[in-house]
């Protein structure tokens, strides 16, 4: 069985393009399930919408266009090393390592009166970006994201590695 250094390039890509639709469809799944999403969860979202269709493109230009498939590989590479990065931002959010942002973080402070404050809590729906929905073996769906989008970015860095290598 080859190494993940030995597999094609457009194989590299059909994984990479198969693991990110299979999290994006995880994400929405948990939201069809009633876990609704914060701003944040929305926003790590975007590297998947970018991702996926790209991934594609890769893994039909990489039999014949090694140097096209080697950048989209490595923009998937840096698409994901921030995704993962965000991912690990919203995370420590929710664990309390550091502030997040006030928008999302349960912050009704802005109003002026109780009437201000109680008509801020019947119209408006504020999904936490510091509270946890649900956590599977221990990580959030952020930190599970940071994760999964570590290895979506190691595959982007094999999947262009193994463009630029001449093959035998």
């Amino acid at each position: 069985m080859p190494s993940i250094a030995q597999t094609s390039p457009s194989r590299l890509a059909l994984l990479l393009l198969a693991l990110a639709f299979a999290t994006i469809a995880g994400a929405w799944a948990f939201e069809a399930a009633g876990y609704l999403p914060c701003e944040l969860c929305l926003k790590q979202r975007w590297a998947y919408y970018v991702g996926v269709p790209l991934a594609a493109l890769v893994a039909v230009a990489a039999p014949r266009w090694r140097m096209p498939a080697g950048m989209g590989f490595a923009l998937l590479a840096v698409l994901f090393l921030g995704s993962a990065i965000f991912g690990a931002y919203h995370a420590g959010v929710e664990w309390s390592f550091w502030q997040g942002p006030t928008d999302c973080t349960g912050s009704l402070q802005k109003a002026g009166s109780m009437a201000d404050f109680m008509n801020q809590l019947s119209t408006v729906k504020v999904v936490r970006c510091d509270a946890v929905a649900i956590r599977i073996l221990g990580l959030s769906l952020a930190g599970w994201n940071a994760v999964v989008s570590l290895m979506l970015c190691a595959l982007g860095v094999a999947g262009g590695w193994a463009s630029f290598t001449p093959r035998v």
